[in-house]
Protein backbone atom coordinates (compact mmCIF):
# COMPACT_ATOMS: atom_id res chain seq x y z
CA UNK A 1 0.00 0.00 0.00
CA UNK A 2 1.21 3.50 -0.85
CA UNK A 3 1.01 6.17 1.82
CA UNK A 4 0.90 9.58 0.18
CA UNK A 5 0.72 12.24 2.86
CA UNK A 6 -1.91 14.92 2.44
CA UNK A 7 -1.27 18.62 2.99
CA UNK A 8 -2.99 18.28 6.36
CA UNK A 9 -0.68 15.41 7.29
CA UNK A 10 2.39 17.44 6.39
CA UNK A 11 1.08 20.46 8.29
CA UNK A 12 0.56 18.34 11.42
CA UNK A 13 4.04 16.86 11.02
CA UNK A 14 5.61 20.29 10.65
CA UNK A 15 3.72 21.67 13.65
CA UNK A 16 4.82 18.75 15.81
CA UNK A 17 8.41 19.11 14.65
CA UNK A 18 8.46 22.84 15.37
CA UNK A 19 6.96 22.31 18.81
CA UNK A 20 9.44 19.56 19.67
CA UNK A 21 12.43 21.65 18.63
CA UNK A 22 11.30 24.94 20.18
CA UNK A 23 9.47 23.79 23.32
CA UNK A 24 10.70 20.30 24.22
CA UNK A 25 14.37 20.31 23.28
CA UNK A 26 15.35 23.16 25.65
CA UNK A 27 15.71 21.62 29.09
CA UNK A 28 15.08 18.01 28.02
CA UNK A 29 18.37 16.79 29.52
CA UNK A 30 17.70 18.58 32.82
CA UNK A 31 14.16 17.18 33.03
CA UNK A 32 15.57 13.70 32.49
CA UNK A 33 18.22 14.13 35.19
CA UNK A 34 15.77 15.63 37.69
CA UNK A 35 12.88 13.28 36.78
CA UNK A 36 10.81 16.41 36.23
CA UNK A 37 7.39 16.07 34.62
CA UNK A 38 7.09 18.46 31.62
CA UNK A 39 4.07 20.27 33.04
CA UNK A 40 4.34 23.47 31.00
CA UNK A 41 5.13 21.61 27.80
CA UNK A 42 2.19 19.21 28.23
CA UNK A 43 -0.14 22.16 28.80
CA UNK A 44 1.02 23.70 25.52
CA UNK A 45 0.59 20.35 23.77
CA UNK A 46 -3.01 20.37 24.92
CA UNK A 47 -3.53 23.90 23.66
CA UNK A 48 -2.14 22.88 20.27
CA UNK A 49 -4.47 19.90 20.06
CA UNK A 50 -1.90 17.11 20.45
CA UNK A 51 -3.72 15.43 23.36
CA UNK A 52 -6.99 14.73 21.58
CA UNK A 53 -5.94 14.44 17.96
CA UNK A 54 -8.35 11.72 16.82
CA UNK A 55 -11.37 12.74 18.91
CA UNK A 56 -14.44 14.08 17.15
CA UNK A 57 -14.45 17.92 17.12
CA UNK A 58 -17.83 17.92 18.88
CA UNK A 59 -15.94 16.64 21.93
CA UNK A 60 -13.14 19.24 21.52
CA UNK A 61 -10.92 16.89 19.53
CA UNK A 62 -8.94 17.45 16.35
CA UNK A 63 -10.88 14.98 14.23
CA UNK A 64 -7.67 13.74 12.61
CA UNK A 65 -6.85 10.28 11.35
CA UNK A 66 -4.37 7.82 12.81
CA UNK A 67 -1.73 8.61 10.19
CA UNK A 68 -1.61 12.20 11.45
CA UNK A 69 -1.30 10.88 14.98
CA UNK A 70 1.64 8.62 14.03
CA UNK A 71 3.39 11.54 12.31
CA UNK A 72 2.99 13.79 15.34
CA UNK A 73 4.07 11.06 17.76
CA UNK A 74 7.22 10.44 15.75
CA UNK A 75 8.26 14.09 15.80
CA UNK A 76 7.58 14.55 19.52
CA UNK A 77 9.35 11.28 20.37
CA UNK A 78 12.47 12.25 18.45
CA UNK A 79 13.12 14.83 21.14
CA UNK A 80 11.31 13.83 24.35
CA UNK A 81 9.80 10.38 24.86
CA UNK A 82 8.66 11.43 28.33
CA UNK A 83 6.32 13.95 26.74
CA UNK A 84 5.24 11.62 23.95
CA UNK A 85 4.17 8.85 26.35
CA UNK A 86 1.77 11.31 27.99
CA UNK A 87 0.44 12.10 24.53
CA UNK A 88 0.19 8.40 23.67
CA UNK A 89 -1.74 7.41 26.80
CA UNK A 90 -4.12 10.33 26.57
CA UNK A 91 -4.86 9.79 22.87
CA UNK A 92 -4.68 6.03 22.32
CA UNK A 93 -5.92 4.64 25.60
CA UNK A 94 -8.00 7.19 27.48
CA UNK A 95 -9.64 9.41 24.85
CA UNK A 96 -10.13 6.64 22.32
CA UNK A 97 -11.54 4.26 24.92
CA UNK A 98 -14.04 6.82 26.18
CA UNK A 99 -15.10 7.95 22.71
CA UNK A 100 -15.51 4.37 21.48
CA UNK A 101 -17.27 2.86 24.48
CA UNK A 102 -18.37 5.63 26.82
CA UNK A 103 -21.89 6.94 27.26
CA UNK A 104 -22.81 10.38 25.99
CA UNK A 105 -22.87 11.61 29.59
CA UNK A 106 -19.35 10.24 30.18
CA UNK A 107 -18.10 11.87 26.99
CA UNK A 108 -19.53 15.25 27.91
CA UNK A 109 -18.21 15.09 31.46
CA UNK A 110 -14.76 13.64 30.82
CA UNK A 111 -13.82 13.31 27.15
CA UNK A 112 -14.38 16.98 26.30
CA UNK A 113 -11.86 18.08 28.93
CA UNK A 114 -9.37 15.31 28.10
CA UNK A 115 -9.43 16.02 24.37
CA UNK A 116 -8.96 19.74 24.95
CA UNK A 117 -5.94 19.08 27.14
CA UNK A 118 -7.56 20.73 30.16
CA UNK A 119 -6.80 17.55 32.09
CA UNK A 120 -4.91 14.34 31.28
CA UNK A 121 -5.87 10.75 31.87
CA UNK A 122 -4.32 7.47 33.00
CA UNK A 123 -5.04 3.86 32.04
CA UNK A 124 -4.88 1.52 35.03
CA UNK A 125 -4.52 -2.15 34.18
CA UNK A 126 -1.15 -3.40 35.48
CA UNK A 127 -0.95 -4.85 38.97
CA UNK A 128 1.94 -6.04 41.17
CA UNK A 129 1.23 -9.72 40.46
CA UNK A 130 -0.50 -9.60 37.09
CA UNK A 131 1.47 -7.08 35.03
CA UNK A 132 -0.56 -6.35 31.92
CA UNK A 133 -2.48 -9.65 32.18
CA UNK A 134 -6.04 -8.36 32.10
CA UNK A 135 -7.40 -11.80 33.03
CA UNK A 136 -5.77 -11.71 36.48
CA UNK A 137 -7.18 -8.63 38.13
CA UNK A 138 -6.85 -8.65 41.93
CA UNK A 139 -8.30 -5.17 42.29
CA UNK A 140 -11.95 -5.70 43.18
CA UNK A 141 -15.09 -3.68 42.50
CA UNK A 142 -17.91 -4.86 44.75
CA UNK A 143 -21.39 -4.01 43.52
CA UNK A 144 -23.17 -2.11 46.30
CA UNK A 145 -26.29 -1.18 44.37
CA UNK A 146 -25.91 2.52 43.59
CA UNK A 147 -22.13 2.37 43.49
CA UNK A 148 -19.11 0.03 43.33
CA UNK A 149 -16.62 -0.26 46.17
CA UNK A 150 -13.12 -0.36 44.70
CA UNK A 151 -10.16 -1.94 46.54
CA UNK A 152 -6.71 -2.85 45.29
CA UNK A 153 -3.42 -1.63 43.86
CA UNK A 154 -2.30 -0.70 40.37
CA UNK A 155 1.32 -0.19 39.41
CA UNK A 156 3.48 1.13 36.57
CA UNK A 157 0.79 3.73 35.83
CA UNK A 158 1.86 6.43 33.38
CA UNK A 159 0.55 9.89 34.36
CA UNK A 160 -0.03 8.36 37.79
CA UNK A 161 0.33 11.62 39.70
CA UNK A 162 -0.47 14.15 36.99
CA UNK A 163 -3.76 12.69 35.76
CA UNK A 164 -7.19 13.83 36.85
CA UNK A 165 -9.15 11.00 35.23
CA UNK A 166 -8.29 7.31 35.69
CA UNK A 167 -9.68 4.36 33.74
CA UNK A 168 -9.45 1.44 36.16
CA UNK A 169 -9.96 -2.29 35.50
CA UNK A 170 -11.29 -4.32 38.43
CA UNK A 171 -12.86 -7.70 39.13
CA UNK A 172 -16.53 -7.70 40.11
CA UNK A 173 -17.45 -11.36 39.58
CA UNK A 174 -14.43 -13.58 40.38
CA UNK A 175 -16.34 -16.74 39.54
CA UNK A 176 -16.68 -15.50 35.94
CA UNK A 177 -12.93 -14.85 35.65
CA UNK A 178 -12.17 -12.44 32.78
CA UNK A 179 -15.87 -12.14 31.98
CA UNK A 180 -16.45 -10.64 35.41
CA UNK A 181 -14.08 -7.68 34.97
CA UNK A 182 -15.37 -4.13 34.72
CA UNK A 183 -13.83 -0.83 33.63
CA UNK A 184 -14.47 2.33 35.64
CA UNK A 185 -13.83 6.05 35.44
CA UNK A 186 -12.36 7.29 38.71
CA UNK A 187 -11.87 10.95 39.55
CA UNK A 188 -8.61 12.04 41.15
CA UNK A 189 -10.29 13.60 44.20
CA UNK A 190 -12.37 10.53 45.11
CA UNK A 191 -11.94 9.64 48.82
CA UNK A 192 -9.86 6.51 49.39
CA UNK A 193 -7.73 7.02 46.29
CA UNK A 194 -4.01 7.47 46.93
CA UNK A 195 -0.98 7.94 44.68
CA UNK A 196 2.16 6.08 45.71
CA UNK A 197 5.81 7.18 45.30
CA UNK A 198 7.23 7.89 41.87
CA UNK A 199 9.28 5.10 40.28
CA UNK A 200 12.98 5.85 39.71
CA UNK A 201 13.27 4.61 36.13
CA UNK A 202 16.04 3.89 33.63
CA UNK A 203 14.38 5.89 30.87
CA UNK A 204 11.44 8.22 30.18
CA UNK A 205 12.40 9.71 33.51
CA UNK A 206 10.39 12.86 32.95
CA UNK A 207 7.12 10.93 32.87
CA UNK A 208 5.50 10.21 36.22
CA UNK A 209 5.08 6.48 36.80
CA UNK A 210 3.40 5.59 40.09
CA UNK A 211 1.56 2.89 41.95
CA UNK A 212 -2.05 3.70 42.82
CA UNK A 213 -3.95 2.48 45.88
CA UNK A 214 -7.73 2.18 46.16
CA UNK A 215 -9.23 1.73 49.62
CA UNK A 216 -13.02 1.54 49.76
CA UNK A 217 -13.27 3.97 46.84
CA UNK A 218 -16.90 4.59 45.93
CA UNK A 219 -17.42 4.68 42.16
CA UNK A 220 -20.89 5.71 40.95
CA UNK A 221 -22.71 3.22 38.73
CA UNK A 222 -22.78 5.78 35.94
CA UNK A 223 -18.96 5.67 35.86
CA UNK A 224 -18.84 2.07 34.69
CA UNK A 225 -17.83 1.78 31.03
CA UNK A 226 -20.06 -0.54 29.05
CA UNK A 227 -22.23 -3.34 30.32
CA UNK A 228 -21.45 -5.39 33.43
CA UNK A 229 -18.49 -7.64 32.65
CA UNK A 230 -17.26 -5.62 29.66
CA UNK A 231 -13.95 -4.64 31.24
CA UNK A 232 -11.77 -7.34 29.69
CA UNK A 233 -12.99 -6.65 26.15
CA UNK A 234 -12.56 -2.94 26.79
CA UNK A 235 -8.95 -3.39 27.93
CA UNK A 236 -8.04 -5.63 24.98
CA UNK A 237 -9.59 -3.28 22.45
CA UNK A 238 -7.92 -0.21 23.93
CA UNK A 239 -4.52 -1.89 24.17
CA UNK A 240 -4.68 -2.91 20.50
CA UNK A 241 -4.93 0.76 19.56
CA UNK A 242 -2.32 1.68 22.14
CA UNK A 243 0.25 -0.43 20.32
CA UNK A 244 0.08 1.95 17.37
CA UNK A 245 0.96 4.87 19.63
CA UNK A 246 3.88 3.02 21.20
CA UNK A 247 5.09 1.86 17.79
CA UNK A 248 5.08 5.50 16.69
CA UNK A 249 6.96 6.47 19.84
CA UNK A 250 9.59 3.81 19.12
CA UNK A 251 9.80 5.04 15.53
CA UNK A 252 10.42 8.56 16.78
CA UNK A 253 13.16 7.49 19.19
CA UNK A 254 14.86 5.60 16.36
CA UNK A 255 14.50 8.55 13.97
CA UNK A 256 15.88 10.95 16.55
CA UNK A 257 18.90 8.77 17.26
CA UNK A 258 19.55 8.27 13.55
CA UNK A 259 19.38 11.98 12.75
CA UNK A 260 21.82 12.78 15.54
CA UNK A 261 24.19 10.02 14.38
CA UNK A 262 24.01 11.17 10.76
CA UNK A 263 24.77 14.76 11.68
CA UNK A 264 27.64 13.76 13.93
CA UNK A 265 29.11 11.45 11.27
CA UNK A 266 29.21 14.35 8.82
CA UNK A 267 30.96 16.62 11.31
CA UNK A 268 33.34 14.32 13.16
CA UNK A 269 36.72 13.72 11.54
CA UNK A 270 39.02 10.73 12.02
CA UNK A 271 42.06 9.68 10.00
CA UNK A 272 41.91 12.91 8.05
CA UNK A 273 38.29 12.84 6.88
CA UNK A 274 34.68 12.86 8.09
CA UNK A 275 33.76 9.53 9.63
CA UNK A 276 30.68 9.43 7.35
CA UNK A 277 33.12 8.68 4.51
CA UNK A 278 34.31 5.52 6.21
CA UNK A 279 32.55 2.42 4.95
CA UNK A 280 32.06 0.99 8.43
CA UNK A 281 29.99 4.03 9.41
CA UNK A 282 28.18 4.09 6.08
CA UNK A 283 27.02 0.51 6.61
CA UNK A 284 25.64 1.40 10.02
CA UNK A 285 23.79 4.41 8.66
CA UNK A 286 22.36 2.39 5.78
CA UNK A 287 21.02 -0.29 8.12
CA UNK A 288 19.55 2.33 10.44
CA UNK A 289 17.81 4.22 7.63
CA UNK A 290 16.42 1.04 6.07
CA UNK A 291 15.04 -0.33 9.33
CA UNK A 292 13.48 3.01 10.27
CA UNK A 293 11.72 3.23 6.91
CA UNK A 294 10.39 -0.32 7.33
CA UNK A 295 9.17 0.52 10.84
CA UNK A 296 7.48 3.66 9.55
CA UNK A 297 5.61 1.70 6.88
CA UNK A 298 4.43 -0.83 9.46
CA UNK A 299 3.16 2.03 11.64
CA UNK A 300 1.34 3.55 8.67
CA UNK A 301 -0.20 0.18 7.79
CA UNK A 302 -1.56 -0.32 11.30
CA UNK A 303 -2.86 3.26 11.35
CA UNK A 304 -4.49 2.83 7.94
CA UNK A 305 -6.13 -0.42 9.06
CA UNK A 306 -7.56 1.33 12.10
CA UNK A 307 -8.87 4.27 10.08
CA UNK A 308 -10.46 1.98 7.50
CA UNK A 309 -12.28 -0.03 10.14
CA UNK A 310 -10.23 -3.15 9.45
CA UNK A 311 -8.94 -5.44 12.18
CA UNK A 312 -5.60 -3.96 13.22
CA UNK A 313 -4.72 -6.49 15.93
CA UNK A 314 -1.99 -8.11 13.85
CA UNK A 315 -0.69 -5.01 12.08
CA UNK A 316 -0.57 -3.06 15.34
CA UNK A 317 1.34 -5.82 17.12
CA UNK A 318 3.74 -6.15 14.18
CA UNK A 319 4.39 -2.42 14.16
CA UNK A 320 5.00 -2.36 17.89
CA UNK A 321 7.24 -5.45 17.82
CA UNK A 322 9.42 -4.28 14.94
CA UNK A 323 9.57 -0.57 15.73
CA UNK A 324 10.59 -1.18 19.34
CA UNK A 325 13.45 -3.43 18.23
CA UNK A 326 14.52 -0.84 15.65
CA UNK A 327 14.45 1.84 18.35
CA UNK A 328 16.74 -0.16 20.59
CA UNK A 329 19.13 -1.20 17.82
CA UNK A 330 19.31 2.26 16.27
CA UNK A 331 19.92 4.01 19.58
CA UNK A 332 22.73 1.60 20.45
CA UNK A 333 24.36 2.16 17.06
CA UNK A 334 23.96 5.93 17.44
CA UNK A 335 25.89 5.77 20.70
CA UNK A 336 28.54 3.65 18.96
CA UNK A 337 28.91 6.13 16.09
CA UNK A 338 29.34 8.95 18.60
CA UNK A 339 32.05 6.96 20.37
CA UNK A 340 32.95 8.37 23.76
CA UNK A 341 30.76 11.41 23.15
CA UNK A 342 27.77 9.13 22.86
CA UNK A 343 28.27 8.11 26.47
CA UNK A 344 27.80 11.60 27.84
CA UNK A 345 24.46 13.31 28.31
CA UNK A 346 24.95 16.48 26.29
CA UNK A 347 24.85 14.55 23.00
CA UNK A 348 21.37 13.14 23.75
CA UNK A 349 21.88 9.67 22.28
CA UNK A 350 22.51 7.96 25.62
CA UNK A 351 19.11 9.23 26.79
CA UNK A 352 17.43 7.99 23.62
CA UNK A 353 19.05 4.59 24.19
CA UNK A 354 17.61 4.46 27.71
CA UNK A 355 14.22 5.63 26.51
CA UNK A 356 14.16 3.05 23.70
CA UNK A 357 14.15 0.10 26.09
CA UNK A 358 10.72 0.86 27.53
CA UNK A 359 9.10 0.55 24.10
CA UNK A 360 9.94 -3.17 24.22
CA UNK A 361 8.21 -3.51 27.58
CA UNK A 362 5.04 -1.48 27.93
CA UNK A 363 1.80 -2.22 26.06
CA UNK A 364 3.01 -5.82 26.27
CA UNK A 365 6.58 -7.10 25.93
CA UNK A 366 8.02 -8.25 22.61
CA UNK A 367 7.15 -11.82 23.56
CA UNK A 368 3.51 -10.86 24.09
CA UNK A 369 3.42 -9.18 20.67
CA UNK A 370 4.69 -12.40 19.11
CA UNK A 371 1.90 -14.32 20.84
CA UNK A 372 -0.66 -11.84 19.50
CA UNK A 373 0.75 -12.05 15.99
CA UNK A 374 0.98 -15.84 15.97
CA UNK A 375 -2.60 -16.17 17.16
CA UNK A 376 -3.76 -13.94 14.33
CA UNK A 377 -1.84 -15.74 11.59
CA UNK A 378 -2.90 -19.16 12.89
CA UNK A 379 -6.61 -18.33 12.89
Amino acid sequence: MLFDLTEEHMAVQAAARDFAQSELLPGVIERDEQQKFPTDQIKKMGELGFLGMMVDPKYNGGGMDSIAYVLAMEEISKVDASASVVMSVNNSLVCWGLEKYGTEEQKQKYLTRLAAGEVIGAFCLSEPEAGSDATSQHTTAEDKGEYYLLNGTKNWITNGNSASVYLVMAQTHPELKHKGINAFIVDRDTPGFEVGPKENKLGIRGSDTHSLMFTDVKVPKENRIGEDGFGFKFAMSVLAGGRIGIAAQALGIASGAYELALRYAKERKAFGTEIAKHQAIQFKLADMATNIEAARLLCFQAAADKDAGRDYTKSGAMAKLFASQVAMDTAVEAVQIHGGYGYVKEYHVERLMRDAKITQIYEGTSEIQKIVISREILK
